[in-house]
């Protein structure tokens, strides 16, 4: 019995061999590896796209983040709308100021053509000439408002001329003493100078 037993193991033991054949089972087991580690290194970079297209987003949720936020620059919408009103404001003004500067400029030429045309007839018309004035007391009265004034004699001579300097100083030139009379007027007028 024993010895049956044990050829029946024995008999197991080879129909087990021929099922399990080593070299068989180390080539799946090595293809099983390289299967897993081809896997691995699929895993592996698409993993390491996956983190170049987060950081490339991330970039660019950054960017995008900066660019909707308002500058320091850029005024708020209220004071955006505030200096808008202000230079509608100022502009008005300005419009008025020109328009009240056009109309003073149109006054005033109609006033400068109005004075040519009283010049251009004060021109044409010689009072003097029309009345035969004579220049005389206009000549004797400036004189006098320079403070030179002259004196006459009984016969209506000219004998002296009293001279009212700027230190207000009279001086008299008296003439008929045989000093040519450009001399005399030249002393006048240093004298009315001093």
């Amino acid at each position: 019995m024993i010895t049956m037993a044990l050829q029946e193991v024995i008999a197991n033991i080879r129909s087990i061999t021929y099922l399990v054949e080593p070299e068989d089972d180390l080539r799946t087991i090595t293809a099983v590896h390289d299967q897993i580690d081809k896997e691995a290194a699929v895993r592996k970079r698409d993993l390491e796209n996956a983190h170049a297209n987060l950081k490339a987003l991330a970039r660019v949720l950054d960017a995008a983040r900066t660019s909707s936020t308002r500058p320091l620059s850029v005024p708020s919408a209220e004071r955006h709308a505030e200096n808008l009103n202000h230079l509608d404001t100022t502009r008005l003004s300005l419009a008025k100021a020109l328009n009240d500067a056009e109309s003073a400029v149109a006054s005033k030429q109609a006033e400068l053509t109005r004075l040519k045309e009283e010049l251009r007839q004060l021109e044409e018309c010689n009072p003097a000439a029309e009345h035969q004035l004579d220049g005389t007391p206009l000549r004797l009265r400036i004189y006098r408002g320079l403070g030179i004034q002259p004196i006459l004699d009984e016969d209506g001579n000219l004998d002296r001329v009293l001279v009212e300097s700027t230190s207000h100083d009279i001086h008299v030139v008296k003439f008929g003493n045989g000093t040519p009379d450009e001399d005399l007027i030249e002393q006048i007028w240093k004298l009315s100078m001093s």
